[in-house]
């Protein structure tokens, strides 16, 4: 038995038990001499980032960290990473305590956000390569071979000389993702890395950062707003909102758990598409003869029924509702929630 908790334990990548960040922030009162009392006797609101987090990762794992603006998940990443401090709780990351901010972590991980950048804006990106070569002493034959093995992945190779200012969002990223990546880090934190960038530069992300995290094994935890992103490379995702967890498993267990609807997508023979369809559900589109209609999961059985018995139908299919809808919707539903509390 103890032999079996051990094995696991020494899988796991990141652990993460009870984590909490708090924030003191300076509520300002409105009017002049709320303005002067404020200047002798300042109050203060505290803000909870992060509330109580647990999660666990395996290594080679590559989850999906998903929330709405404000939920927790950049202070989250920032806790991972040693950038700030936790309130209370505790984190071990390959064994390290981040915050404690030794070496030897930090030569073990990268962080790479969409929102800031790493590279010189004035001088090219290979200038910058040589001094990540530098601070994380990366032999010269490493260096050459990892190098070269990034640009022919990521397709800048043209671009090395070129000053940073010049280059395009999705050139700029790439070159980010080859900076956070030549001293192979052992765990990736990506937060919003495609933000910004044009369908052809998320996609060429996307391929890079699959091939990449399947040929070096890499832990990566990926925040994203963009679902295409989360399906393109997660099986996993934790949810958090308010600083919470909400949900951790299976991508696909989201839209089984908080997914209220099914789409109903339905072809008349007829060439046309009946009236009085709304009492089964909203209708999403109707061009006849087609029309899809958003029904209540516990209705669709009979809805189709009810249809079937009164229309002539040449082609039906029934589908689970977008993983974007359903996350917007479980976190305007979880903030509907919490303020009625």
């Amino acid at each position: 038995m103890f032999g079996d908790c051990t094995t696991i334990l020494e899988m796991a990548a990141i652990e993460v038990r009870e984590l909490c960040r708090t924030y003191q922030v300076f509520r300002k009162r409105e009017g002049v001499w709320a303005s002067v009392r404020g200047l002798f006797h300042r109050e203060y609101d505290v803000v909870s980032a992060v509330r109580n987090v647990s999660f666990t990762i395996d290594e080679g794992e590559m989850v999906a960290f998903l929330g709405p603006n404000g939920a927790g998940k950049t202070t989250t990443l920032k806790l991972l990473s040693g950038l700030v401090v936790p309130t209370s709780g505790t984190a071990h990351v390959l064994g390290h305590v981040p915050w404690k901010r030794e070496d030897a972590y930090r030569r073990r991980f990268s962080l790479v956000t969409g929102q800031k950048e790493q590279l010189w804006w004035d001088l090219p990106a290979q200038e910058s390569f040589r001094l990540h070569k530098e601070i994380y002493r990366i032999p010269a034959d490493d260096y050459r071979r990892r190098l070269d093995e990034l640009t022919d992945l990521l397709e800048v190779g043209r671009l090395m000389s070129q000053p940073v200012r010049e280059l395009s969002l999705g050139e700029r990223m790439r070159m980010e993702l080859i900076a956070a990546l030549l001293h192979r880090p052992d765990v990736l934190f990506l937060d919003e890395p495609t933000i910004g960038l044009d369908v052809v530069s998320q996609r060429r992300v996307q391929e890079f950062l699959r091939h990449y995290q399947r040929e070096q094994r890499i832990t990566v935890i990926l925040t994203s707003h963009y679902m295409k992103d989360v399906e393109a490379l997660c099986d996993r995702a934790i949810v958090i909102n308010k600083g919470i967890v909400i949900h951790d498993g299976p991508l696909a267990a989201i839209i089984d758990r908080f997914s209220r609807h099914k789409i109903i997508e339905l072809q008349f023979s007829d060439n046309v598409v009946p009236q009085g369809l709304e009492r089964f559900g909203r209708i999403l589109e109707s061009r006849p003869p087609k029309v899809k209609i958003q029904v209540e999961k516990q209705r669709v059985s009979e809805s189709l029924s009810s249809i079937l018995s009164q229309h002539s139908i040449d082609d039906i299919s029934v589908s689970e509702r977008p993983l974007e809808e359903v996350i917007a919707e479980l976190f305007s539903s979880d903030d509907a929630a919490r303020a009625e509390k």
